[in-house]
């Protein structure tokens, strides 16, 4: 069952399980019409059978999941930085497998706090199945044993301006603008702030971006899981500079304590937006850059570079709970209790998922220029 199976990600996930005759699915969300009509396209473009069930994330009983037959539930409802954890609870409770795409930091660590319930459930929880931190882990994790010692992972993300998020994606975003976070830099914690460090970053064939921190899971779950790590860093821009550099711009007002936060713009931007959705491009990217002490001694640096076109970005959030979620249909995920997606999912299994689309990966021996 996929919850938000409408949203912009949601549809994506719905898309790409359908591929496989693993899964029989049921759509789930408010909206019964808006449903109904996804289940509609759905069957008719693969002739497989789509069901779909109207219920509400934050209310949804145990009862109620297990009444659709559901043996995994897929969270891409979001947002998740005001949310709880009444979906997973329920699923437990229905004895369902849960995997969400949060991104928020204090959501995704909080998951374990349902350990000891899935566990006495025997079903898997996981929290954080998505670009970051599912994919920007399963990367780390891949190239760790390239480096005697990783001092420095720097992640950086940029949509395509043709993707088009709906209004609660933007006022998660536009929440965090100015806001501040905590940030390992060179050995030590210290406060950053949202929209602010101000760079210009390259993504390769998806081209060069300004970026700004924003907070995220990583930066806690790579101090806690890379021994001698120094600093973690992430950012993410628009591809429009005239957008980006306004957001960073307001950052200053809201560091200041002149605004308190911009999340109820969140509809006029958005529309903003959407009038200008000519500028840019369908192209989006996602680097994570490692630097430290390679395996002969030397100081070793690499870039892995994922470059989406054709508008296909919007699937890169999805791909990691639709690996997850074969590896537990086929068997070859067994275990259970609630944790975060920290290098669960190995980095092949996801990129496999992005086969047909316009998605490709590179690595760079030397980091990208800044």
């Amino acid at each position: 069952m996929i919850v938000g199976s409408t949203g912009a990600f949601g549809a994506k996930i719905a898309e790409l399980l359908l591929r496989s005759d693993l899964f029989d699915l049921t759509l789930a969300g408010r909206t019964r019409a808006a449903l109904d009509a996804q289940a509609k396209a759905l069957t008719r473009a693969t002739g497989r059978p789509t069901s779909s069930v109207a219920l509400d994330a934050s209310s949804v009983t145990a009862t109620e999941i297990a009444a659709t037959g559901a043996n995994l539930v897929i969270n891409a409802s979001g947002p998740f930085q005001s949310g709880d954890y009444t979906l997973a609870r329920s699923a437990i409770g229905a004895g369902c497998h849960y995997v969400d795409l949060a991104d928020a930091r204090a959501f995704v660590a909080g998951i374990k706090t349902l350990d000891a319930a899935a566990r006495d459930a025997g079903v898997l929880v996981v929290s954080g199945a998505s670009s970051v931190p599912g994919l920007s882990s399963a990367v780390v994790t891949h190239y760790r044993d390239a480096f005697a010692g990783l001092r420095e992972i720097d992640i950086a993300i940029s949509p395509g301006n043709s993707f088009d998020p709906g209004v609660a994606t933007v006022a998660s975003v536009l929440g965090g603008v100015g806001q501040p976070m905590r940030m390992l830099s060179n050995g030590t914690w210290r406060t950053v702030y949202g929209w602010q460090g101000l760079r210009r970053g390259s993504f390769g064939a998806a081209g060069r971006r300004w970026l700004g921190y924003v907070d995220v899971p990583d930066l806690d779950l790579l101090p806690a899981h890379v021994a001698g790590i120094q600093t973690v860093r992430f950012q993410a821009g628009l591809e429009v500079s005239a957008f980006h550099l306004g957001l960073w711009a307001a950052s200053w007002l809201v560091r200041a304590g002149l605004v308190s936060s911009l999340a109820s713009l969140a509809p006029r931007l958005l529309a903003v937006k959407r009038s200008l959705h000519r500028l840019g491009s369908d192209r989006g990217g996602m680097t994570v850059a490692l630097r430290g002490l390679g395996r002969d001694g030397k100081p070793k640096s690499m870039t892995w570079i994922l470059a989406a076109r054709s508008g296909h970005g919007p699937y890169v959030p999805a791909l990691v709970s639709v690996a997850l979620a074969k590896r537990l249909a086929s068997g070859l995920e067994t275990r259970t209790g609630a944790l975060p997606c920290h290098g669960l999912v190995p980095l092949a299994d996801i990129l496999a998922e992005a086969q047909g689309l316009d998605i490709t990966c590179t690595t760079n021996k030397e980091p990208l220029p800044p």
